[in-house]
Order: structure tokens, then sequence, then C-alpha cells
């Protein structure tokens, strides 16, 4: 959306609180989905916590639309800017020639869907991998070995590096084992079928427990244990695992034509990442000892408690791209 926000002016937090209460809300067990008698009773309070969440996000987009419908009739009037995300679906809706019509609600239902699916998911997964690298000291300085040995310590290391950095790889695939983002895919069935003794009806809808999945001692030897080695070449044919959905032992991203479509992106977005965090920094734990590993409730599988760490400066001088 061409904005900037930190935590100085609010609107930062604001909207990690927001995406925060979201995914939380969204994984939820809500009795009103199960029991038809509660459809209309709110006991868990879930209804006013929504209501809450949405009006706090339309407050918060009608402002920046507003700022971007006044930035779109300056630039009309002769300036010139980069077309955005938001500048694109403003266009679409503006037009009426469009092949698809849509409102301003799937305006901002979109960018919903880019704040929770595209921002949550990969910061979880990046402060996963890094509570498994302080609590596996010897893993952290094994995969510093392979930047410096690569990249070096005169300058920061960039996407462009990671394939060749296969160690690091293991290392976000490993998270990803262990701590899906997406613990649960929801599927429905095409038509009536018969699965372990169990008859499906047709247009039942199905959880996939992709938790459990990459945890199945069937498929994975000490599967508790954070061990990025099972996906080195020198350990077998583990390195060719694909997390994105070729494999069904392993489906952080689900499978199939509704595969999780920002896959490649969260990718490079978490492993250029936990990369240069990784290069950078030292890590010291608020209160020393290992990291609480506990899973807390929601969608995205957030930790139970924030990862409370102390960044060391590693290098003399930061590196620069």
């Amino acid at each position: 959306m061409s904005r900037r926000c930190s935590e100085t002016d609010g609107e930062a937090e604001e909207v990690r609180k927001v995406v925060e209460e979201t995914a939380e809300l969204t994984g939820k067990f809500n009795l009103a989905d199960y029991i038809s008698f509660c459809k209309n009773l709110d006991l868990q309070g879930f209804d006013k916590r929504l209501e809450d969440v949405r009006r706090r996000f339309d407050g918060m987009m009608e402002g920046i639309l507003k700022e971007k419908k006044t930035l779109r009739k300056e630039v009309a009037g002769g300036g010139a800017a980069v077309k955005d995300i938001l500048d694109i679906l403003l266009d679409i809706y503006e037009d009426d020639k469009a092949e698809m019509k849509i409102s301003m609600e799937n305006i901002k239902a979109f960018i919903m869907d880019i704040f929770a699916a595209g921002t949550d998911t990969s910061a979880i997964t990046i402060e996963w991998a890094l509570a498994e690298l302080i609590n596996n000291p010897w893993i952290l300085e094994k995969v510093r070995e392979e930047i410096d040995k690569v990249v070096g310590k005169s300058r920061l290391v960039t996407e462009k590096d990671v394939q060749s950095l296969p160690y690091l790889q293991a290392i976000v695939k490993e998270t990803l084992r262990l701590h899906p983002t997406g613990p649960m895919t929801v599927r429905e069935s095409t038509k009536e079928c018969k699965i372990n003794g169990y008859d499906i009806p047709a247009k039942t809808t199905l959880f996939v427990n992709t938790w459990a999945i990459g945890r199945d001692p069937n498929y994975w030897k000490e599967p508790l244990k954070f061990m990025p080695e099972r996906f080195m070449a020198e350990r077998g044919c583990d390195a060719a695992i694909d997390v994105r959905g070729q494999h069904f032992h392993m489906l952080p991203f689900g499978s199939g034509r509704r595969v999780c479509p920002g896959a490649s992106l969260a990718l490079h977005v978490v492993q250029a990442g936990l990369a240069a965090i990784v290069q950078c920094f030292d890590w010291e734990v608020a209160g020393g000892g290992p990291v609480d590993m506990s899973e807390g409730p929601g969608l995205t599988l957030p930790r139970a408690k924030p990862l409370v760490c102390m960044p060391v400066l590693r290098l003399k001088r930061l590196p620069l791209p």
C-alpha cells in the first residue's frame, strides 16, 4: 500500500494486534459452529471480539483508502507514482468494463488476507526457527560457519545467497516440519468415499492435521528432535523433500490446486531473514536458560509465550548489502 509505519506512531502496533487477534479467533473452537441451538448465542464472547476486530481493521483501512484516493487524484493531475497492490485493486473497482467486478468489501478482505497470511505466518516461522537455534547452539554455530564461508563478513547475506546455503535451507525445512504455521489444512470431499473403514459423505468438511503428519514416527526418525541434518544430502534422500506439497509426509503449505499461493515468497522471506539475523547477531535469552517451546492457540500456531531475547552485535561493523 506504499505506506510505512513504526511503533512510534502506534499504527504498527495496532496492525500487529489486529493480525494476531484475527489468527487467534479464527483458530478457536466455536460451539455455535457445531451445536445448532447455540447459533444465536454468543456463549464464548467470540461475536463481540470479532466485531471489535472488524471495526478496528475497517477504521484503519478507511483511513488508508482515503489517503490513497487523494494521492491518486494528484497523480491523475500530472504527478507520477508506481502502482502498488491497492492501486491495482482500486483500478479494477473503478473500471465499469472490468471482467471481474469487485466491491470495496472485497478489497478490504483481500488486504486482510495479505496481512494475516503474508506477514504473521512468516514472522512466526522465523521466531520458531530462532528459538530452536538458541536451544541448539551447535546448530546455530554450524549455520553461521556456512554463511561466513559462502558470504563472508564484509557484506550482508541476500536472497541470492540462499541457494548456496543448504544447511540454512534444511533448518527452515525442519522448522516447518515441527512448527507448521498452518497446523490444520481444510478441504471438502468432492464425492462419497471410504477412509480407514469410515464412510465419508460428499461435501464433508475435512481437517488434515499437518502438525501431526510432520511428527509421525512412521515417517520421521526421532520426530520430536530438531535435526536439520535429516534434510541434508549426505544423510540420504530426505534432502530432496519438497515443502510445496509434493511429498505427503510434510505439507506445511498444503497440496494440490489449493496449495498456499505464497509458498515461494514465504520461503524467500524466512530464509533470507533468518540468515541475516544469524549472521549479524548473537542472542541472549531474557532470564537465561532454554527457551520455552510451548505452543499457543490460534490458526497460525503461535508461541504460547513470545520469544524475548536481546540482540548482541556479532560483527564489529554491521555489513551492508
